[in-house]
């Protein structure tokens, strides 16, 4: 299928600048705004919702933190920090908060990053009642002594969690299960790449040929993917074949790769093979490495065969968790790059099959016309690939093992393999 790259890079940086502003958190307000505008996108996107208290495994849904303002005014009555300008300059779940105190009083409710000092960090308390503001530390180093004003107006009761859902069917029961966030604010690799690159693939998987059902799953990290799995755990384990966790994937820097649990599983196979084949060059991690929600997906007694491909790693560039981590860090051709990976990752899925010959010894590729007739560039690569397909179709090796042993690509070995099957030279295997 063919599709304009750069004009999809600018597509997807435009969804991101749109749903930038909004104060996202694990519940609340901001998550809903933005399942709205996904619902935009994906005709078929469900929104759930689920109670607070609701156990889920060993967890429990939180109260719904909504946030209406916050600001910070200083001794002379001016607005030292207000979150209008920056959902940062609040801390996440914040509990309300009127109160006047001294410079001294107020530092330890002060987030900065010396190392950074031009950086204002993300920083939550979910399941601990508490209030802060966050600040670079160059802005905290200029604040006067004197009586401070912290004003958060807020409320953290009982409410409800909501994620989305998309399921597009296939051909079979069979899935490929794709799963990202919509909880943190104003974070553009480590928030908004995730959902961005989830869209769009499922604009192409919905006018795409395939075999597979295909998940799409908008949620709250850590919490919500808990809650998904405590309702869809039975089912999962059964269909799904492959998925992966899509998270910081929007820079222009180098692929990493962070496997499941087992680390060998489908997806661990075709991402090792797509980013060999189809990048420069990409890091690999353990799972030993891992910090977003393929925790939840490859716990034990869980063990989906999830992974994940990103950019740069989350926890492993600067801009992690602060305000650096901005529209300009996240670039169209990062984005495009990106979703061209997981193209051809969710293609090798669907192409991988097993097969093999239904002639003894070397075939004849002349008279099938399989043999080019005239010297071109490339001929010999193209007949050797042809002739190392036919020789490791011996209907052990399915599509990615085969093109690993001979060094070749897997899509360009599932077309040589579908014209042989045409030829009635290779036969599929059941």
């Amino acid at each position: 299928m063919t599709h304009n790259s750069e004009n999809l890079g600018q597509e997807m940086h435009d969804f991101i600048r749109d749903l930038f502003p909004i104060c996202r958190s694990l519940t609340g307000p901001g998550t809903r705004e933005t399942l709205a505008v996904l619902q935009q996108h994906l005709d078929g996107l469900t929104v759930h919702s689920v109670p607070s208290g609701t156990q889920a495994f060993d967890w429990e849904v939180p109260d719904e933190w909504v946030i209406k303002s916050a600001q910070l005014i200083g001794p002379e009555g001016e607005i030292v920090l207000d979150m209008k300008d920056h959902n940062l300059h609040v801390m996440g779940y914040s509990v309300p908060v009127d109160q006047k105190m001294t410079l001294e009083e107020l530092q330890p409710y002060l987030y900065s990053l010396p190392d950074q000092p031009d950086a204002i960090p993300y920083v939550t308390s979910y399941y601990k009642r508490r209030w802060g503001f966050c600040l670079t530390h160059t802005q905290r180093e200029t604040l006067k002594a004197g009586t401070y004003h912290a004003k958060i107006d807020a409320t953290l009761e009982p409410g409800q969690l909501n994620y989305g859902e998309l399921v597009i069917p296939g051909e079979t029961e069979e899935e490929v299960f794709l799963s990202t966030y919509v909880c943190h604010p104003s974070m553009a690799n480590n928030e908004l790449s995730g959902p961005a690159i989830a869209t769009w693939l499922a604009k192409w998987v919905k006018q795409a040929p395939r075999r597979y059902t295909y998940r799409f799953v908008f949620i709250p990290e850590t919490i919500g993917s808990i809650v998904y799995l405590s309702r869809h755990l039975n089912d999962l384990k059964k269909h799904v074949k492959a998925g992966f966790n899509i998270s910081c994937v929007g820079d222009e820097r180098c692929y990493s790769f962070l496997p499941s649990r087992q680390g060998d599983t489908l997806s661990d196979r075709v991402a090792r093979h797509v980013l060999s084949h189809h990048t420069d060059d990409y890091i690999t991690y353990s799972f030993l490495d891992r910090g977003s929600d393929e925790r939840q997906y490859c716990a034990p007694g869980v063990d989906l065969p999830i992974a994940c491909v990103m950019r740069s790693k989350y926890g492993c560039y600067p801009e992690y968790h602060t305000s650096l981590d901005d529209l300009t860090l996240v670039t169209p051709k990062g984005l495009a790059g990106t979703y061209e990976v997981f193209v051809k990752c969710l293609s090798v899925i669907e192409a991988n099959a097993v097969w093999e010959t239904k002639v003894k010894g070397e075939p004849q590729l002349g008279k099938r016309g399989l043999y080019p007739n005239v010297s071109v560039a490339n001929g010999a690569k193209v007949v050797r690939t042809m002739m190392n397909v036919i020789a490791y179709s011996d209907g052990t090796r399915d599509l990615i093992n085969l093109a690993d042993t001979i060094g070749a690509d897997a899509l360009e070995c599932s077309d040589i393999a579908e014209k042989l099957v045409e030829h009635d030279l290779l036969g599929l295997v059941n």
